[in-house]
């Protein structure tokens, strides 16, 4: 078995809890049928243990939308993923901190799993469906003019509104992490 795949009992475990949130949570995914997500993710090994990894680290991953015949995954956890917090932007920002570096970049953890941080566009998306880091932030991918100068971008959702904000990419807090998206 390859680092990349599920046992068995993970991947039929996986599935039932992926099946079972889509069926919840028909906002996210309407007209869409479970049973063509699962012949697709049966399929693609690869993308289900990169929900696991999700999953794992407290994403709550659901389908959110079907683009160019692939189904669209986001992290719909209500705050940013619990075991995906207190990182900086990226791995230069993490070499920058001089002292208390955080264990981890969203960027490097994303790579690892196997997804991408979601775009500005992609985080309001998701704030349509549900209100979401109602206490936490989320970075985001952040263009590269502005991570040249050292920033990074984040979102958050207060007053019932979403804010995009900047900090210092070698910035973390406990409160900030990432969330991811997958394609199938």
């Amino acid at each position: 078995m390859s680092q990349k795949t599920l046992s068995p009992k993970q991947h039929d475990e996986l599935l039932k809890l992926l099946k079972a949130r889509f069926e919840k949570h028909m906002n996210r995914h309407k007209g869409m049928k479970w049973g063509a997500v699962q012949t697709k993710l049966e399929k693609h090994p690869e993308k289900l243990w990169s929900l696991n990894e999700m999953e794992s680290t407290g994403g709550e991953p659901d389908v959110v939308g079907e683009e160019k015949g692939e189904y669209v995954f986001f992290d719909c956890a209500a705050e940013s993923p619990k075991d995906r917090r207190s990182v900086c932007y990226d791995r230069a920002a993490l070499e920058a901190r001089k002292e208390h570096k955080p264990k981890n970049s969203a960027l490097d953890m994303a790579a690892a799993m196997g997804i991408e941080l979601l775009t500005e566009e992609e985080y309001r998306e998701l704030q349509m469906l549900g209100d979401f880091d109602l206490k936490t932030s989320s970075w985001i991918q952040t263009p590269a003019a502005v991570r040249k100068l050292g920033g990074a971008l984040f979102c958050d959702r207060r007053y019932d509104t979403v804010f995009v904000y900047h900090n210092g990419a070698e910035s973390y807090y406990a409160a900030r992490g990432f969330r991811g998206k997958v394609r199938v």
